[in-house]
Order: C-alpha cells, then sequence, then structure tokens
C-alpha cells in the first residue's frame, strides 16, 4: 500500500479548517473522512480502520489530548495533532499522550502533507498489510471505498459516473449531512436551483439501488435544513 492508498479521518470542530484540509488532502490522492469532534470521531471509528488521523487539539468537549489518550487504549492508527499551541511544553505533552507527530498552526498544507507522508513511511509493512478493507455495509449492500464499487452478494451494482461521484463524496463523509449545494460544487457543476433539483433526482436514484425501500431511507437519508447523510451500519 503506498501513501495515496491511505484512508485519513479529521477530526476538527472548524468546519471552514475542516472542509479545506479534506479537500486538500483527497486533491493530493487521499480517501478522507471528516469529523466535527470526538464524540462524531468515536462513531466514525466504531465502523471503520483509517492509517492516519489528524487531530485538532483545542475541541470543545473532550480535547484532542484527553481523545488521543483514550484511543490508545484501544487503537494503534498514527494520530498527527493540530494545535494553536506551539510551544515546547505543549508538544512534549502532546507526543506524551500518544501522538506520533505534532504541529502548530498556523502551518502551510504542503508541511502537513509531508509530515502525514512520513509517518505513513514509517508504518510498518505488516500493520499495512493487514489493513481492515474499507467497506462499508449498507444492509444487504457493501461498498468497497477503495475501488469505488458497490455489491450486492456477489453480483456487482451498476453505477453510473455521477453515483460513483456521490458515493465517493458521502462515504468520506459518512454520518455528517451534506448540503444540496455542497454537492452541487463537489460534483463540478455551476451552481443554482436547478442543479440542486438535479441533485435530488440523482439521489432518488441512487436510493433504489441502496435502500430497501426507497420511500423510507435508512442509510441515505435526509437531514432536514441540513441536507442528505449517508449512515452505514
Amino acid at each position: 500500500m503506498s501513501d495515496m492508498d491511505a484512508h485519513l479521518l479529521i477530526v476538527d470542530d472548524d468546519e471552514r479548517i475542516r472542509t479545506l484540509l479534506q479537500k486538500f488532502l483527497m486533491r493530493n490522492g487521499f480517501l478522507v473522512t471528516a469529523a466535527r469532534d470526538a464524540a462524531h470521531a468515536r462513531r466514525i471509528l466504531s465502523g471503520l480502520d483509517f492509517d492516519l488521523i489528524v487531530l485538532d487539539i483545542m475541541m470543545p468537549g473532550e480535547d484532542g489530548l484527553s481523545f488521543t489518550k483514550a484511543l490508545r487504549e484501544t487503537h494503534d492508527v498514527p494520530i498527527l495533532l493540530l494545535t494553536a499551541k506551539g510551544e515546547t511544553g505543549n508538544r512534549i505533552e502532546g507526543l506524551e499522550a500518544g501522538a506520533d507527530d505534532y504541529l502548530a498552526k498556523p502551518f502551510e498544507p504542503k508541511e502537513l502533507l509531508l509530515r502525514i507522508n512520513a509517518i505513513l513511511r514509517r508504518m510498518p509493512e505488516t500493520l499495512i498489510d493487514h489493513a481492515a478493507p474499507k467497506v462499508l455495509s449498507l444492509g444487504t449492500i457493501k461498498y468497497d471505498m477503495e475501488r469505488g464499487e458497490m455489491w450486492q452478494g456477489e453480483d456487482l451494482v451498476r453505477l453510473t459516473a455521477t453515483e460513483m461521484q456521490l458515493m465517493k463524496i458521502f462515504s468520506a463523509s459518512c454520518n455528517e449531512p451534506i448540503s444540496r449545494s455542497k454537492l452541487v460544487e463537489e460534483l463540478g457543476r455551476d451552481r443554482g436551483q436547478a442543479q440542486e433539483r438535479a441533485v435530488d433526482v440523482q439521489i432518488t436514484r441512487l436510493r433504489r439501488k441502496i435502500e430497501d425501500d426507497p420511500k423510507q431511507p435508512r442509510f441515505l437519508q435526509t437531514v432536514r435544513g441540513a441536507g442528505y447523510m449517508l449512515a452505514p451500519e
């Protein structure tokens, strides 16, 4: 597995930073899932394995240091801490909590990329070789995040190009609502109500391939006032 095959989890309560990091790292070949806080990250980690976690320290509720200590009791996944605190004492505290590296804000995205690649290169090959497959369970449907393939049993579910793009977008932000306008942007379409209605049509078609009852969706949910959300088992 190369660095570019890695699946990263970004945990940051600042939506702007979270979105910027997610887009930047995806442009550089990574598969990226984002969480808005430690509690959200726990829910995601209960169903997915990651190759590295980029974790902000200063978050409401459970902060990054406490979350790092808790993760180290059950997970060996590498952790890169982000914080506005750059003093030596803070860096030591983060490393003592179990982090693999520490990057102070503000930072250049290129430096973050270099540090992530450096951590991944240090990972033992045995851990990488035995990494769990990146597969989401949607009832009887299985979605392979790395291959972008959907299966029902041994049968491949055929997806259109737009449906494949939508699944890639949703699977990178499981359990997090995505607005219709953001979906239009991620799909590379011109903004406007017509395009948002077109997204609604594509969602309806995708639900027919995922849901047992598309009129009462269980996995590709509508979140009132927020958009659509993929909620795998």
